[in-house]
């Protein structure tokens, strides 16, 4: 209801409907029960999963899908990947889960919670937890210390029903052994490409079947929505406006010191020698002596640079191994523990590390320290005008909202007030005309707005904006004439595909009678291991198409389509790798069984318990 009185602010009638809605939540009251579960958008055994939890839940995977998309959601992509759905079906295994731990006797107490929180780096304020920042931070997020803590404590009481029923998770050794055969198994293929490009010029454009394919695909070719626009800009102030004395910024740079804190930060050098981890015995031995004889060299007094340029395999080689400055944790653990262990002008070697052996020198240290004010000076007087000047255009903006709700329009406001809005003429998105912002923010909500719909205030980069669509323009289908030349070129294109499917199906028909693949262009690929299948000769599709055939199968049952290209291909070798798996490897492998054997048991529980409850949702709300 909210979003439709601040839409449709362009009606004159809005104070009225106004008061009506006043009188009614004073006598009526807000939330009245629906069945006895209004504020529930489920009950699992009884137990309500309120509504605002449901809406927090939402607003955070709206808020995660925005950012991956780059702040641009299609539209109708919610309703495309039932968000809603997704949403109440995680809220309703949480549940089970927290159900189900107090079945096995799990509990979580509320020192373990304490504890957890006391842990959380956000919280904390020069190393330790500080109280009033973890009530500042729950603040600001709209969180209550009971609901934020009652979040933790369903976390913690996931992790340990997860941890406990995944204790029981076991892998036999002969099965680890029958996993080490299946993931050292490699092949060499035999590939060859049919290229849609050459079929193009093939395509003969009949009238009649233009006409046909144009007719299924004229959409494609519609003109961009276009909108014709009115809007307020409130940029922030002008910083030369705005005067900063010493004694804020002194106060500012006290309350935010800590986030000017630097670590400790070393200088180093090194000789690298590169050594793959599956390296032969004797390849290891005889870089470990090079990389020996190289620390000798140092030790006695030759230029580490000048040794750097002549041995070192590694990117730094033509800076004579410079690494500049680094804090710890910056580098693979093995180097960062030698660099963090030394001393300046010490050097080191060798350290094994999974890219080779090292020769380290220490140039430098550079100590922890928290960087004067006088350092940073300017961005705190940066920071501190961009606040005021932001809450100036915020303060203009927010007057100028209610002064044209009041009015009832943007023009009345307008003539109110003596300023009147801007205005455009009608524009498409990727093409807004000289003087209306590029910002994304701003052609996003002027974009998601419907014909005669008022926006709320928009934060742009530099300031605010508010913005009425006075018109807009749908997208036409343009007959085909007008659009010929890109009608006939995407007609060829698609037309050549299905001729290039067609090509490369009878010429793998071909090498199946002839029981060999064979043509123009056709490649070998080096061996390639199915735990390690990536070949720059071939396209991953075919090689996990390939891994997915039958131990006496050659060809593939189709082609293998990639974007407008087909790939057929023949299996030359499938056999055991020479190079064996080595012990983190096989680690690693062991640990990724582990896990689906206690994800399995995890779901297998999970089932169970929901196999036993009693779910309800509240289809209206989630309408």
């Amino acid at each position: 209801m909210l979003n439709i009185l601040r839409r449709r602010a362009q009606s004159t009638v809005i104070q009225a409907v106004v008061i009506v809605i006043a009188i009614v939540f004073i006598f009526w009251g807000v939330g009245t029960n629906l069945n006895g579960n209004r504020n529930a958008v489920a009950t699992v055994n009884g137990e309500e999963i309120p509504i605002q939890e449901y809406q927090r839940a939402y607003d955070r995977a709206v808020e995660t899908y925005r950012q991956q998309l780059g702040g641009r959601i299609p539209p109708g992509f919610f309703e495309s990947i039932d968000l809603k759905g997704q949403v109440i079906g995680s809220l309703i295994r949480a549940e089970l889960f927290r159900q189900g731990a107090e079945e096995m006797g799990f509990a979580v107490s509320p020192a373990a919670v304490r504890r957890q929180v006391e842990k959380m780096e956000v919280f904390h304020q020069d190393g330790a937890f500080d109280l009033d920042r973890y009530r500042e931070v729950l603040r600001q997020n709209r969180l209550t210390p009971a609901s934020f803590e009652g979040g933790v404590r369903r976390d913690l009481t996931g992790e340990g029903v997860v941890q406990a029923i995944g204790a029981f998770a076991l892998v036999p050794e002969q099965e680890l052994d029958g996993w080490l055969g299946f993931y050292g198994e490699e092949i060499v293929l035999s590939v060859l490409a049919v290229e849609s490009t050459e079929y193009e010029d093939k395509v003969q454009v009949k009238e009649d079947e233009l006409a046909a394919w144009y007719a299924k695909h004229d959409k494609e070719y519609a003109t961009k929505p276009a909108i014709r626009l009115k809007y307020y800009l409130f940029p922030f102030a002008d910083s030369a406006a705005v005067q900063v004395d010493d004694k804020e910024l002194q106060a500012r740079y006290e309350q935010e010191k800590e986030k000017f804190r630097q670590p400790e930060e070393r200088h180093a050098r090194h000789i690298l020698l590169k050594v793959a981890q599956d390296a032969p015995a004797d390849q290891v031995a005889a870089k470990e002596k090079l990389a020996r004889e190289i620390l000798a060299r140092a030790e006695k007094g030759e230029d580490f640079v000048a040794l750097a340029k002549q041995y070192s395999e590694g990117p730094s080689r033509d800076q004579g191994g410079d690494l500049g400055f680094f804090p710890r944790g910056r580098m693979v653990p093995a180097f960062d523990a030698a660099v963090f262990s030394m001393k300046p002008g010490e050097i080191r070697g060798p350290v094994r590390s999974r890219f080779g052996l090292h020769v380290i020198k220490l140039e430098e240290v550079r100590p922890a320290r928290v960087r004067p004010l006088s350092e940073v000076r300017e961005q705190l007087q940066r920071e501190i005008v961009r606040e005021r000047g932001r809450a100036a255009a915020f303060k203009a903006a927010s007057a100028a909202y209610e002064g044209i709700m009041r009015a009832g329009s943007l023009d009345q406001y307008g003539s109110r007030s003596g300023q009147a809005p801007k205005s455009t003429e009608y524009f498409t998105r990727n093409s807004p005309p000289d003087g209306v912002p590029r910002d994304a923010k701003f052609l996003d909500s002027a974009f998601s707005l419907g014909k005669g719909e008022l926006s709320s205030l928009v934060e742009l980069d530099d300031g605010y904006a508010i913005l009425f669509v006075d018109d807009i323009r749908p997208p036409e289908i343009p007959d085909l004439e007008t659009v010929r030349d890109r009608v006939v070129r995407d007609f060829r294109r698609d037309k050549a595909v299905a001729l290039a499917e067609e090509a490369a199906t009878e010429k793998l028909a071909a090498a199946r009678e002839a029981g060999v693949l064979s043509g123009k262009g056709l490649i070998t690929s080096p061996p390639i291991r199915r735990l390690e299948p990536r070949a720059r000769e071939v396209a991953p599709q075919v090689v996990r198409d390939a891994f997915a055939l039958g131990p006496k199968q050659i060809f593939p049952d189709k082609p293998v389509q990639v974007g407008n290209t087909f790939y057929l291909y023949q299996v030359r070798q499938r056999r055991r790798s020479d190079t064996a798996l080595d012990k983190e490897q096989k680690e690693q492998l062991r640990e990724q069984l582990l896990q689906a054997e206690r994800n399995r048991l995890v779901n297998d529980w999970l089932s169970a318990v929901r196999s036993r409850a009693e779910i309800w949702t509240n289809a209206t709300l989630l309408k």
